[in-house]
């Protein structure tokens, strides 16, 4: 039976544990385990490793991964993601518009910038990692593809919880995609989604003031949030929303407030999980 568990770890720290293996981000001093790196302790079975706070991200199978397009070439895009390699889209691993399944011809090549073109935002998802580490994506599900209005997060990977889904309908009136890369894209929630577009339909219509004012205000969260190392997944974000509708929108980033909110946010946390 696996147990994983997490603390948090400095440099130079010696790692707590009953006769632990060191991992990545360790090392054995005076028969103590020590943390090489300051970040976050993850334990499986004897294994104790430190993953980084500050790091690139290395992608896996099923990541949701949010990217732009930094190059059309053959038969691909390739996308920015926050790893060490550019990732890939191939022109095989997305849905042709209109949902049409077939081989792909020399006549998609020639139009595949009016699919994605460069500094288009994508959400996908990892489907293969290549032997020099470089991810392979996809967007192959209707709730993959072209992003459209909204406003794009960049955050340490090493923040984002993994959970069953990354793509979450806030009661607030805003959605969040969090890239497990450390990219969170938020945006209006879309009142209905057009499936025959295959993926690169983009609502490019005027986002009202409320929606605007909702989507500012879940952006300086994340930002307080980041700051202090909190995890962010949906259950977080909403607290720390919450927490923050006593102050404007522009003094949630002020150090004192945004450490009154953090500080809320983790009572409220504690207070769930007891």
């Amino acid at each position: 039976m696996t147990d994983t568990t997490s603390g948090v770890a400095m440099a130079g720290s010696s790692v707590p544990g009953v006769s632990p293996r060191g991992g990545h981000g360790t090392y054995v001093d005076d028969d103590k385990l020590t943390a090489s790196v300051a970040g976050e302790v993850q334990r499986v079975d004897k294994l104790i490793c430190v993953r980084p706070l500050q790091t690139r991200f290395n992608g896996e199978v099923g990541d949701v991964v949010v990217g732009r397009i930094t190059e059309v070439q053959q038969k691909r895009w390739k996308v920015e993601t926050k790893s060490r390699l550019d990732s890939v889209l191939l022109l095989s691993s997305v849905n042709l518009p209109g949902g049409e399944l077939r081989r792909r011809s020399a006549e998609d090549e020639l139009t595949m910038r009016e699919y994605l073109q460069e500094g288009d935002l994508i959400s996908a998802e990892v489907q293969s990692v290549f032997s020099d580490g470089a991810l392979s994506l996809h967007t192959r599900s209707l709730k993959y593809g072209k992003l459209g209005q909204g406003v794009l997060v960049q955050l340490s990977p090493s923040l984002i919880k993994r959970q069953k889904t990354h793509f979450h309908n806030l009661p607030c009136g805003a959605s969040m995609i969090l890239g497990n890369n450390g990219f969170v894209w938020l945006y209006p929630t879309p009142e209905q989604l057009d499936e025959g577009a295959g993926g690169f339909y983009t609502n490019l219509q005027p986002v009202g003031l409320s929606d605007r004012e909702v989507i500012s205000r879940l952006r300086n969260c994340l930002l307080a949030l980041a700051a202090h190392k909190v995890l962010l997944y949906d259950t977080s974000v909403l607290y720390c929303y919450e927490s923050s509708v006593q102050h404007q929108v522009k003094d949630i980033l002020k150090p004192e407030v945004m450490e009154e909110i953090v500080m809320l946010t983790q009572q409220k946390l504690l207070e769930q999980e007891g």
